[in-house]
């Protein structure tokens, strides 16, 4: 049997192996360990706040090890899990179609979505395990024309309990992950190999051979017949980059600011992060308490359970980059013009709620959804494999969307990954 090899075992990663296995001998290699959810209680993580060990949120690493930060430049903290089931593992477990500049290009993805909605749980009757206050701004977004929508949730949340931990690795497995398609994936024979961290992809006369991981101190070598890099939106970049495969300086991050206020006992901690979303022109309001923040950002030294804010993720302009293993960007005007624009809605939400504008505090500028260094065109839409390519190297993760989302990607990164594997599977 032919053999593949899959860089990356988040929603891409874990989607192309669980579809190709059976078809290849797959292998999939994470260059992070085996999950583990964040155990703490946030009222240690408060207490370890003042004594200042805690100051910066690179070293969120030291308490949480599947979290991985880094710098971006203008203040700007990167997200990205490091773990199997990859950034999945810790995130909302959001189910939103976000196909639409992927129509623009003659993609139709109504198959793979279609797929998806019968493998994938998905639930969004949790309304009624809201707590009041978030009852009420969602009430007061309706007043203000905003059209609040519920959010779709991968998982059963029907058996909620409301711990507020999806982003630190739900406890009670109710959230989904993508660590269900490496179960599947191996028990029909697929190989994970975790804190295997891919150096290149070895290639010659238009073809991958195979690739070179390190794992410790020893470096191995895995043939394959096909490779899929599914590393993410800075991983993937930077293998490219080490195989001599150069990508655009069209980097996106979905840029995250927190609003918040201090409102006594709204417990916001201990409830289901992005209960609903506000679609804006540009950017996203949602309900998040926002432990980066809280971990690391003076500005929020109030206890966790008196904190209430909203979330702006906003769809940032395609320009960045990666070299060397170090990421450039920063916000540009428009992005800049749009944030304040979030923020001054944000505020006058908060001043129906009775929050004055004065009382308000801002968190840490930070992004979890980065993309678009290998944007898929027009002229790819049939194939989805880039010409820069070897014609057996695939990618598979947030590196081909054309633009940003501004809003949770995992559900269009799992359509996108199955019609690679399906088209693969063709081929091959």
């Amino acid at each position: 049997m032919n053999k593949a090899v899959v860089i990356g075992s988040g929603a891409g990663g874990a989607m192309c192996a669980r579809e190709l296995q059976g078809k290849y001998q797959v292998t999939v290699l994470e260059a992070g360990r085996e999950f583990r959810p964040f155990g703490l209680d946030l009222g240690l993580i408060a207490g370890l706040r003042w004594t200042g060990l805690l100051y910066d949120a690179r070293e969120i690493g030291w308490i949480f090890p599947a979290m991985r930060m880094r710098r971006a430049g203008a203040g700007m903290i990167l997200v990205n899990g490091s773990c199997s089931g990859g950034t999945t593992t810790i995130s909302t477990g959001n189910a939103l179609r976000q196909d639409g500049a992927l129509k623009e290009l003659g993609i139709d993805l109504d198959e793979e979505f279609a797929e998806l909605n019968r493998e994938i749980p998905m639930f969004s009757g949790h309304q009624k395990i809201w707590r009041p206050l978030t009852a009420s701004f969602f009430a007061i977004c309706r007043e203000m024309g905003l059209d609040p929508q519920a959010m779709p949730k991968m998982g059963d949340y029907s058996h909620c309990r409301g711990c507020g931990r999806c982003v630190l690795g739900c406890p009670h497995g109710v959230k989904w992950d993508s660590r269900r398609l490496l179960e599947q994936a191996q028990k029909i024979g697929a190989r994970l190999l975790t804190a295997h961290r891919v150096e290149r992809v070895v290639h010659d006369k238009g073809r991958a051979r195979g690739v070179l991981a390190r794992h410790g101190l020893r470096k191995k070598w895995f043939p394959a017949d096909l490779v899929i890099l599914a590393a993410g939106g800075l991983g993937t970049p930077q293998v490219l980059e080490d195989s001599g495969i150069a990508c655009d300086d069209s980097l996106f991050v979905d840029p995250v600011l927190c609003v918040a206020a201090e409102m006594e006992n709204c417990r916001q901690d201990c409830e289901l992060p992005m209960p609903f979303a506000v679609q804006m022109n540009g950017y996203i309001i949602s309900p998040y308490f926002d432990h980066l923040s809280f971990f690391f950002n003076r500005e929020w030294r109030h206890k966790a359970g008196n904190i209430y804010s909203l979330m702006i993720k906003l769809a940032d302009e395609n320009r960045g980059g990666m070299s060397g293993g170090r990421v450039r960007k920063t916000l540009t005007a428009a992005d800049r013009a749009r944030l304040e624009q979030a923020v001054n809605v944000c505020a006058e939400i908060f001043q129906r709620a009775g929050v004055d504008k004065g009382r308000l505090f801002f968190g840490t500028l930070n992004a979890g959804h980065p993309g678009g260094m290998l944007p898929l065109a027009a002229a790819q839409s049939g194939t989805f494999h880039d010409p820069r390519l070897p014609e057996n190297l695939f990618v598979a993760d947030a590196s081909l969307f054309p633009v940003a989302l501004g809003n949770p990607p995992i559900l269009t990164i799992m359509a996108m990954a199955k019609r690679v594997a399906r088209l693969c599977r063709q081929a091959g």
